[in-house]
């Protein structure tokens, strides 16, 4: 439960900050106003004794996280996607909590296993490895079934993780209300929306079945994606704290090294990576929002393989339009029409001036485009993008926010296999061929077919639904209750009436 028991908690969290020489950086990322600044040295500072001392070695943030346990360093991980929130410089510190935990033990591991799927393990696998990867959540052993001898990976989560992460998370929220109320200018940046973004996130990764459905929804929208393979789950031999998968056989996509000595083309690599997430993205509105390079695999056969589905990301048809859109005018240089599309989405409020908003996004642009191939940077984008939208009052909106911070993790494993890698003409295909099918008079007509489907669903009860709304404006009096024969002939009115516009909007185009 939220409330004053998460003090000591928050206590021990200031005071490992401290104690890891990390108070001030985060203070700094952040851009902490004053009164927090203050409220935080005087009630830390006298108990930093208490903080737990962590691995000297790592730089101070990364240090203090690691050290105050699994559910920190996975929230460490997910802040390093928010950049807008702690800034760029420690966002880039976050991304090194990498999967190297300590892992429990063995013995625990297949305890766990037999639990949950309610039987020997021995019955289940004829081979069961010992730790081969630890996560914050959970950790990975390499099995060979018993029954038709194919290997596996078996990913366990880690004992007792539930109960750390929610008493944790409590805590998050209490300093998340803190913040909105010493410095109101962050509420523009929602910080308790983004704590319970997280939350849900995280409660994701907590049942390893979501897991597995996401796994499968992937594998199932990407099945035809050339030079590309998601494993598949194992649903026998899988459950809320147990998920098995095929094992991915293949060469680490950060090993250059191997990579060369395969054969494999990484130029090539480069550019299919950065154009599947973003044919995911917008085709899709499922992307893997963890592509980062311990993620991925590169295949015998060249394919890349995406491993760990705890994080995917989700985004509705009209944001995928309006994202498209907001690209493209970038590829483009149509800044005019980006700032367009900011005020039609709803993105800037609508009290702020169009002109200028686009003066402020070529000056973002501009010296992207000016610059040559290996120093175009969408991280230099996003930068510049986050300081106009604090300057012009938008709102976070957090499943962009996670789609772009993805964009940047791709553009840098793109980068580490292609370091002359020009970003935009790499993403121009994919865009144009979304604009191409998703924009224009056939999406229309698809549009107004669509819509025409879902009012047949409702049209014996249209006149009664319209005389409600009517009703509670206070339009017309209460009538009485009797039903309405006007049921069928309203919605043969209406489909004609729709049909018509259908052919209308044709004979337009």
């Amino acid at each position: 439960m939220r409330g004053p028991h998460n003090f000591w908690r928050l206590l021990r969290t200031g005071a490992t900050m401290e104690r890891a020489g990390a108070m001030h950086i985060a203070m700094d990322a952040m851009d902490a106003p004053m009164p927090l600044r203050i409220v935080a040295r005087v009630l830390v500072w006298p108990f930093k004794w208490l903080g737990y001392r962590g691995d000297p070695s790592l730089p101070p943030v990364v240090r203090a996280v690691t050290a105050l346990g699994p559910a920190y360093i996975k929230f460490g991980q997910l802040f390093s996607t928010r950049p807008d929130l702690i800034g760029e410089k420690m966002a880039d510190q976050l991304q090194m909590l990498q999967d190297n935990l300590p892992p429990f033990a063995t013995s625990i591991a297949r305890k766990m296993v037999e639990d949950e799927l309610g039987q020997p393990i021995d019955t289940l696998f004829s081979e069961f490895s010992d730790p081969i990867a630890a996560a914050s959540i959970a950790q990975v052993h390499r099995a060979v079934r018993a029954d038709n001898g194919e290997t596996v990976a078996v990913k366990v989560l880690r004992p007792g993780i539930e109960q750390a992460f929610r008493r944790d998370v409590d805590a998050f929220y209490l300093v998340a209300s803190f913040i909105e109320w010493l410095s109101p200018a962050s509420r523009r940046l929602r910080p308790t929306k983004v704590i319970e973004h997280f939350e849900g996130v995280v409660l994701g990764e907590l049942d390893l079945r979501l897991e597995a459905s996401s796994a499968g929804q992937f594998g199932v929208n990407t099945q035809k994606d050339a030079g590309f393979q998601v494993p598949k789950v194992d649903w026998q031999m899988s459950g809320r704290r147990v998920m098995t998968m095929d094992w991915a056989e293949g060469v680490a996509i950060h090993d250059l090294a191997a990579i060369d000595a395969a054969g494999h083309d990484k130029v090539a690599l480069g550019s299919r990576v950065l154009q599947l997430f973003l044919s995911h993205a917008l085709r899709d509105g499922y992307f893997h929002a963890d592509m980062h390079q311990g993620n991925l695999k590169v295949a015998a056969n060249g394919d890349i393989i995406a491993l760990d589905f705890g994080i995917m990301g989700h985004i509705d048809d009209y944001t995928r339009r309006v994202y498209a859109e907001i690209l493209f005018g970038f590829i483009r240089k149509d800044f005019r029409r980006v700032a367009e599309v900011h005020f039609e989405a709803g993105y800037v409020p609508a009290d702020k001036d169009v002109d200028e908003f686009a003066r402020a996004l070529r000056a973002v642009g501009e010296p992207i485009f000016g610059a040559n191939a290996d120093q175009i940077s969408m991280a230099r984008l996003l930068s510049y993008l986050f300081e106009v939208t604090e300057r012009f009052g938008m709102a976070t909106r957090t499943e962009l926010i996670l789609l772009q911070r993805t964009m940047v993790v791709v553009e840098g494993v793109a980068r580490s296999l292609d370091p002359e890698i020009n970003i935009w003409n790499v993403s121009q295909p994919i865009v144009e061929q979304y604009i191409q099918e998703n924009i224009g008079p056939k999406v229309m007509l698809r549009d107004l077919v669509r819509t025409v489907r879902v009012l047949a669903r409702f049209g014996p009860k249209l006149p009664e639904m319209a005389e409600a709304a009517l009703v509670r404006q206070g339009d017309i009096p209460q009538p009485t209750p009797k039903k309405s024969p006007l049921g069928a002939v309203g919605l043969v009115v209406l489909g004609a009436v729709l049909g018509g516009a259908g052919i209308w909007v044709v004979g337009l185009f």
